[in-house]
């Protein structure tokens, strides 16, 4: 594995991230860093997280994590996994299934946060599935055992990458069953620039799934709670 930056240093002794951890800065774990999970990265490196990019090739992350600055480091996915109070899965929608067969373990108890979005012409006949239930509980059934929230998923990484609008910030749904779980969830979104909107259990985040009329529209939160009927 190759590693840049902060060293991983003692893991955590409990595998939950709770409340209590509002104020203080999180160690996120990044599985898939390409253009929306290191644009997401690099916000939350900027707000003060300790976070671990990660890929199959680590080595190619280096301008990243120099980006990222001192809070940043890269290795393989399992390292990420292990290394993060959080996760952030950021992979085409397809290797899902294979993320929670090869690192479900390592992320057991812990947020985790699934921004990925099914495509039939990219992912096959999964994504025919997971767009027909909605990807809120069929991530679930691909990740089961952790506190899994869906966020991040209804934004593009150009309006991650170009922060914030005025006058109103852009908003972000946000769909998990964990109370405690979403609550991180908002904080991580109002860190990386958004708008937090609340929209309910996983079971509704189909409600703001590719194709919908909120997704990737640049709305305000107002005009996605509108849309919603929140």
């Amino acid at each position: 594995m190759a590693a840049y930056g902060l060293a991983i240093g003692r893991l955590p002794t409990l595998s939950q991230v709770t409340t209590d951890h509002l104020s203080q800065s999180l160690r996120i774990g990044i599985i898939g860093s390409g253009q929306m999970g290191g644009a997401v990265g690099l916000k939350w490196a900027q707000a003060g997280h300790q976070i671990f990019f990660s890929s199959r090739n680590p080595d190619r992350l280096a301008d990243l994590v120099a980006e990222a600055g001192p809070n940043a480091q890269a290795g393989l996915p399992n390292a990420a996994a292990r290394f993060g109070e959080v996760v952030l899965i950021a992979v085409p929608y397809g290797a899902l299934p294979q993320v929670g067969r090869d690192y479900g373990t390592l992320m057991q108890g812990k947020v985790v946060i699934d921004l990925g979005n099914p495509r039939e012409d990219r992912d096959g006949p999964m994504a025919a599935d997971a767009i027909a239930r909605g990807t809120g509980v069929t991530s679930a059934e691909y990740l089961p055992g952790v506190r899994l929230v869906r966020a991040l998923s209804a934004i593009s990484f150009t309006q991650v990458r170009d922060g914030p609008r005025t006058p109103e910030r852009i908003g972000v749904p946000i769909a998990g069953d964990d109370t405690a779980a979403v609550e991180i969830a908002t904080r991580l979104v109002e860190d990386a620039g958004f708008d937090p909107v609340l929209v309910g259990s996983l079971a509704r985040a189909r409600e703001f799934d590719r194709g919908t009329e909120v997704y990737v529209r640049g709305m305000s939160g107002a005009e996605i709670r509108t849309a919603l009927n929140l």
